[in-house]
């Protein structure tokens, strides 16, 4: 397998290091992230399901904020671990940050989109994934990712 599959164990190690309480979502601190994170990773399909909804609305649903740039690298590494049950609505959820900005705060949605572009070769690779859904939202991904790479927020 390539690298782009996340082993058990290594999904979200790095989420203790940022700062969440100093980051915001669309209703206020995002204190509360890695613990809806840690629910989508190894969460049964319920849970890792509401949990993601309660996500889509936090960073994504209605604009994207800090806290979307800083959950962006720990959705790719759930989109890409096979243990994760919901993988195809977080492959939704960065096509969703992709397509949602935040127009008072051009620099955020900058950084939030690139952070979503920068791995498109993850996209690629899940176009081939075992799951039909998962290849599903993975080829719309990467077919927004494309369509994105010539939009201006890309060039700024």
């Amino acid at each position: 397998m390539s690298e782009v599959w996340c082993l058990v164990g290594t999904v979200l190690k790095g989420v203790s290091r940022v700062r969440w309480h100093e980051l915001e979502h669309a209703y206020g601190s995002a204190a509360e992230v890695p613990g809806v994170l840690s629910r989508i990773a190894w969460g049964d399909a319920r849970v890792g399901r509401e949990a993601l909804d309660d996500l889509s609305l936090w960073i994504g649903e209605l604009a994207v904020f800090d806290a979307t740039v800083a959950t962006v690298p720990f959705l790719w590494e759930l989109a890409a671990s096979e243990a994760v049950k919901c993988r195809a609505g977080v492959i939704r959820l960065l096509q969703t940050v992709l397509e949602h900005g935040n127009p008072p705060q051009p620099k955020v949605q900058l950084q939030a989109h690139r952070a979503v572009l920068s791995r498109r070769a993850t996209a690629a690779q899940l176009t081939h994934d075992r799951d039909p859904v998962v290849r599903a939202a993975a080829r719309d991904l990467v077919a927004a990712i494309d369509s994105h790479l010539s939009e201006p927020c890309c060039h700024v």
